[in-house]
């Protein structure tokens, strides 16, 4: 018998099934002297005891206190408490500040788990853990004692990029109030900077629960919820597709739809521009519209071509040393020739008759960076956008909000490889996580599973969530497969599903069916282990169900590269 190959190893060992169990909540060990619902609870909504301001990370100054206000070389930090939030303001006359390090001098229980979230997409690492304090915590943070989860955090739309840190002796909330990588030029004018949320938890509390209202708590007007279900091509084709397998989806889609209630989505991904495989896009989205179902459509905003003029890009220097600038030409959102590029692309894909657009690659086109990469800096220093008065959150935040105007509010927008916290209100829906694969299952257990777990409570508080496609390919085993469809479909969230026409037999055709029902009805989750793992097998589901999954091949994790 020949060894297995790495190929086989990863992507054709089976997957157990799955199996109704008694699912319940798991509880972190008792934190030593926490006796009372509030002794974990860390009061941070008052004036912090240090500000320092920085202009480059190795130019640091230590702000005067006068009341609420901290001041120092022509920079003033205002942090005036109110009764449930703490804005927080900066003003610079005559310096560019990168950076703001608001700190609480306060005393930590041990024991606590914290859980953060993460810049933009999640690449598998969210994660409860006992304190580490240079951990980075971007835009909120809970935290779980032996009863209760409590929430601290920047409401959404905030006009830096925020992250947190918690150790022992207190907590720090940093400020980037970077233009590209670097200083903002304000002028005269004063940045709402962020506001201080917090929210203390109940003893017994649901965990999700708290953690959900928590985040309605970060963002004040949401999107009204959406329900999103139908096929998206990527995982099938990887660009590769065609109009005609496109058609062959919509078609797919009607006959599996339920027979009431919100019609069913295709999503035509990334490859559509090959004019031989394309040639009437318009004419493509009415041969959807026609089968009942609503035609969507990718695109990626930012990007540009060899002939754009200099003028109109950002500059290369936000990559660093990389090779492949040239695949990466970008338009400067804050020069107005560019911005109206951009839009343009949306206004086509509207124009044409796509009911859904999603926007992709704005962050890493943008920034420079994936998430990943990111950890306290979102990006490199030494660069910065054509026009330096507004920080990077700003721009991304005014980028989000023209492509909402342009794309109208009846069209529903789905950001991917987007800053969700800036988003929130903007959006109808946000990825969570790197793609999942119609190749290699590790990916869909690592990227999928795990970040659909821990965001779940941004569900319908910012967006909809969207966990990536359930691929069906054969290239992986439907026993693999068939639990991600069924955990996405039952948590309520968005369901796209990848249907490769080689591997749509009756029996996947019956459970897509069975799921797109599920993900129709509103229905709602909760990883019940998630406190204890990061790809949680224990699932409760609204009303009533308990599923565990079994979510490993024979062989478990991969633990190389995927």
């Amino acid at each position: 018998m020949q060894p297995l190959t790495r190929r086989q190893i990863i992507e054709g060992l089976a997957c157990s099934g799955f199996g109704v169990a008694g699912a319940r909540f798991l509880h972190p060990s008792p934190v030593a002297g926490s006796e009372s619902k509030s002794a974990s609870f860390l009061d941070i909504l008052r004036a912090p005891d240090f500000v320092t301001a920085f202009s480059g990370l190795h130019e640091p100054l230590q702000l005067s206190r006068a009341g609420t206000r901290w001041t120092g070389r022509g920079l003033l930090v205002t942090t005036n408490p109110q009764q449930d939030h703490l804005p927080i303001t900066v003003a610079a006359t005559s310096s560019s500040p990168t950076h703001v390090q608001v700190r609480w001098s306060l005393s930590v229980e041990p024991g606590l788990l914290v859980l953060g979230d993460a810049w933009e997409r999640s690449y598998g690492e969210l994660h409860w853990e006992t304190l580490v304090p240079e951990r980075v915590l971007p835009w909120y943070f809970l935290t779980a004692d032996r009863e209760s989860l409590h929430g601290y955090g920047v409401k959404t739309g905030a006009g830096a990029f925020c992250f947190w840190q918690i150790d022992p002796q207190g907590i720090s909330l940093w400020l980037n109030l970077s233009n590209g990588g670097s200083g903002v030029v304000l002028g005269e004018r004063e940045l709402p900077a962020a506001t201080v949320v917090t929210r203390q938890g109940s003893p017994g509390e649901n965990a999700l629960d708290a953690a959900r209202a928590f985040c309605r708590g970060m963002c004040d007007r949401p999107r009204p919820v959406a329900t999103i279900y139908g096929s998206n091509d990527w995982y099938y084709a990887y660009g590769r597709n065609k109009a005609d397998q496109i058609v062959r989806d919509a078609e797919s889609m009607a006959s599996l739809a339920p027979a009431r209630g919100p019609r069913p989505f295709t999503v035509i991904d990334d490859g559509w521009k090959n004019k031989e495989a394309f040639p009437d896009m318009a004419a493509l989205a009415a041969n959807i519209r026609s089968h009942g179902v609503r035609p969507g459509l990718w695109i990626r905003p930012l990007q540009a071509d060899s002939s754009t003029p200099s003028n109109l890009l950002l500059p290369n220097a936000r990559f660093g040393n990389q090779s492949n600038l040239k695949a990466n030409l970008a338009f400067d959102p804050t020069v107005p020739e560019a911005m109206e590029r951009v839009l343009a692309k949306v206004t086509q894909a509207t124009g044409w008759g796509y009911q859904l657009i999603k926007h992709d690659f704005s962050t890493y086109d943008l920034l420079g960076q994936w998430g990943f990469e990111m950890h306290a800096e979102p990006t490199l220093p030494g660069w910065s956008l054509h026009d330096r008065s507004k920080t990077n959150a700003e721009i991304i935040r005014g980028l989000y909000e023209a492509i909402r105007q342009a794309a109208g509010q009846h069209t529903l927008l789905m950001g991917c490889n987007t800053v969700g916290h800036l988003g929130a209100g903007i959006f109808d829906s946000q990825r969570t996580g790197d793609d999942v694969s119609g190749r290699i299952w590790e990916r869909t257990r690592r990227m999928g599973v795990n970040t659909l777990a821990f965001r779940l409570p941004q569900h319908r508080a910012f967006f909809a969530l969207d966990p990536d496609c359930a691929p069906i390919t054969t290239e992986i085993p439907w026993s693999c497969n068939r639990q991600w469809l069924d955990v996405v479909a039952r948590s309520g969230t968005v369901l796209l599903v990848s249907p490769q026409a080689a591997a749509m037999g009756p029996e996947q055709r019956a459970a897509v069916r069975a799921a797109f029902q599920m993900a129709t009805n509103g229905a709602e989750a909760v990883a019940t282990d998630w406190q204890n793992n990061t790809t949680p097998d224990h699932w409760q589901f609204r009303p009533g169900a308990e599923k565990n999954y079994d979510w490993y091949q024979d062989s478990g994790a991969w633990p190389f590269g995927i």
